[in-house]
Order: structure tokens, then C-alpha cells, then sequence
């Protein structure tokens, strides 16, 4: 009997190899919800995994993961859990066909753990769970790690990795715990600068395609979202960095840009690796800018814009002529400019990194050089 097979009393089959399928923990993080919600599912409305492994340990297979996510995506609308269970039961069982030697007799009560293939309005949900091909040790398919898939409203992710759904499953409702535990996870496994670039941006992007679309029905949820990945960038961040002569970063967004995000990562990014930093946060004036400069004598200042209209050449311009030191050791800040805001707008002379780790990469070899050349 194969692994989704179901035996006369309508479990699956305990024969699975151990380790086949994901561990509640792997499931509540594709999910977006806590394993405890997750474990409530299964001992109040029956929908846990039709098999167990050995012991108390219990292993999701895809189909019954499509099953938890079909629940997601009827409580995210609003629906009662128990509502939402109740459909999920009953959708399983229209599914079976009268000639499944599984499916019980009409005088039958079905059993409260069916599982059923996700319907119509998941497909896109569960799309992605398992990858034609891959198999672990035991035969069993091993769930991909990229996946297209979107969240249970329409929140179309594309090409992304799996952490990316529970995010943004989270997010869509409005569920602080989970949405911290998740994005602290992602960064912990991945580390800053991949599970910024591969797992929050493409779920922040998602969002924000949708509330255009939407008619400014989602903004609460990006505002959400971003607030919450600050608050993780902030926990997971090291202590300050002490002051190094020639060695202090600046980093602050230009006048009239507000969009900081960007920006925390890149700061909570260059204090891992033990960097000084000064962050300044949004829309800095061009008078408190110049200051900040003159007072800290940085070897180098990172200029954010998201727009154009924030992007000033002039500005960069000016920044990077400032000097300071003593006569015959004068010493001039390298000026990044980073942000969609300076496409098309770019400084001659100015170094403008396209992504996070070259930002990084960038402002590493300016203070290394920095240390190099002071006496």
C-alpha cells in the first residue's frame, strides 16, 4: 500500500518509513500559525495526519498538509474554526467516489481524519508542496524548497521559498506571535542578508502588489508586516559596535524619504559583522545631515532614496566633496547610494550597490581600507 494509501479502517498506513513527511513544528511554520493552533486542529476537529510514525510522533504527508492549508485559507476569510473544519470534513468526503474501497457505506459514519485532494480554491495554495522527482531516503516525496504558491487571499508569491506562504499567511491575519516566531526563524536559519533577500522582501513586495490592486484594502497588513520585521531586526540584532577612528558608517535616508526598512537591515546586517554604525533613520535635512557627517568623520555614508523624486544628486554630490582632518591628512566620506530611487539618477565617481550583501560587501572593503591607510 503506498504512503497516501488508506487501510480498511480509513488511517493511512503505518508502514511509512520513519521520517517521512514534516514535524508539526515544519507544518505551523509553512502555515503561518503557532504548532499549538496546529495540534488543536488535530484534537479538536480531527484534522491531524492520517498516519503516525512510530510513537507519539506525527508526520505530515502533502495531502495533509493541502488539508491544513484549505483550513488557513477559510479562517483567514473570517469563518469559525470550527465552521471552517466542518467544510474541510465534508469536502473530503464528497470527494471519495462510490468505487474507493476506502470510502465507508452510505450508513457509515466517515471518520473525522479524511483527507481529500485541495479544492479549486487552494490549488494554488498547495501547488508547490511537493516536487515531482525529489525523494528522501525512504521513497517518500521530499517537499520542495522553493515553491510557487500564494497565501489564502489571493496574495501571489511566485517563485519563492516555502518560509515566504506562513509569512505572509500570518500577516494577512494579523497574527503577531506567529509572524515574529516565523521571521525570527527564517533569519536565525538563513542568516540577515539571505533571509532578507529570499524570504521577507518577496513576501513584502507581495504585499504590496496586492493592496495596489486591492484599492488600499491591505495596507494595515504591510504596515503590519514592516513593523514586525523591524521589531525582529532589532531582537536578533548584536550590541553597538564601539566607535573605531576612520571606521564609523553613516546611514540615513534622504530628505523626504520615509521608507526606513531597507535601511534597518542593512544597519542590523553591518553590526553582525562588527561594524560601527550610525543610523539615522528617515527623511534626515540636508543641515542635520552635513552635521552628523562633520561630528562622527565617517569613512563612509550610505544615502537611501525609494523614489526619485527623494533622489538628489546634489546632495551625494555635496556630502561626498566634505572634508575634515588635519592639513596634509584630509580624509572625504565614500557616499553610497542605495535604493530603487537613484535608478537612472546615478553620481559619477559614487559607488551604488543594487542589493544588500554588495551594499555590505561594499562598506566592509571601505572601512578595511580605512584601517589599512591610518597610521
Amino acid at each position: 500500500m503506498g504512503v497516501h494509501e488508506r487501510d480498511s479502517q480509513g488511517r493511512g498506513s503505518e508502514s511509512a518509513p520513519a521520517g517521512v513527511g514534516l514535524t508539526t513544528g515544519e507544518v505551523a511554520r509553512r502555515l503561518g500559525v503557532a504548532p499549538t493552533t496546529v495540534r488543536t486542529w488535530d484534537r479538536r476537529y480531527g484534522l491531524g495526519p492520517d498516519a503516525h510514525t512510530g510513537g507519539r510522533h506525527r508526520r505530515w504527508t502533502p495531502v495533509d498538509v493541502a488539508r491544513l492549508e484549505r483550513m488557513c485559507a477559510l479562517t483567514a476569510t473570517g469563518i469559525p474554526p470550527a465552521e471552517a473544519a466542518r467544510t474541510v470534513l465534508d469536502e473530503a468526503t464528497q470527494e471519495r467516489t462510490p468505487t474507493d474501497p476506502a470510502a465507508p457505506a452510505p450508513s457509515e459514519p466517515a471518520p473525522a481524519a479524511r483527507a481529500a485532494p485541495a479544492p479549486p480554491e487552494a490549488a494554488g495554495e498547495a501547488e508547490g508542496v511537493e516536487a515531482p522527482g525529489r525523494r528522501d531516503e525512504g521513497g517518500a516525496p521530499r517537499p520542495s524548497v522553493r515553491a510557487r504558491s500564494r497565501a489564502g487571499s489571493g496574495l501571489r508569491l511566485g517563485d519563492v521559498r516555502q518560509e515566504c506562504k506562513g509569512i505572509a499567511r500570518a500577516a494577512l491575519r494579523l497574527d503577531a506571535s506567529a509572524l515574529d516566531e516565523l521571521l525570527e526563524t527564517a533569519i536565525a536559519e538563513h542568516g540577515l542578508v539571505a533571509a532578507w533577500t529570499e524570504v521577507i522582501m518577496p513576501t513584502l513586495q507581495a504585499v504590496g502588489r496586492k493592496w495596489e490592486s486591492s484599492g488600499e484594502k491591505y495596507v494595515e497588513v504591510e504596515h503590519f508586516l514592516s513593523w514586525h520585521v523591524s521589531g525582529a531586526l532589532r531582537r536578533g540584532a548584536p550590541p553597538t559596535a564601539a566607535d573605531r577612528p576612520g571606521a564609523t558608517l553613516v546611514l540615513a535616508c534622504v530628505p523626504g524619504e520615509n521608507h526606513t526598512l531597507p535601511l534597518e537591515v542593512l544597519a542590523a546586517a553591518l553590526a553582525e559583522r562588527g561594524l560601527p554604525v550610525r543610523m539615522f533613520g528617515g527623511a534626515l535635512p540636508v543641515e542635520s545631515l552635513v552635521t552628523a557627517v562633520r561630528r562622527t568623520g565617517p569613512a563612509a555614508v550610505a544615502l537611501w532614496a525609494q523614489s526619485r523624486t527623494t533622489a538628489s544628486r546634489p546632495l551625494a554630490q555635496h556630502v561626498a566633496a566634505m572634508e575634515w582632518g588635519v592639513r596634509g591628512a584630509r580624509r572625504k566620506p565614500v557616499v553610497l547610494t542605495i535604493g530603487p530611487g537613484w535608478s537612472g539618477r546615478t553620481v559619477p565617481g559614487l559607488p551604488r550597490p543594487t542589493g544588500l550583501a554588495e551594499a555590505v560587501a561594499v562598506l566592509e572593503t571601505v572601512v578595511s581600507r580605512q584601517g589599512t591607510a591610518s597610521p
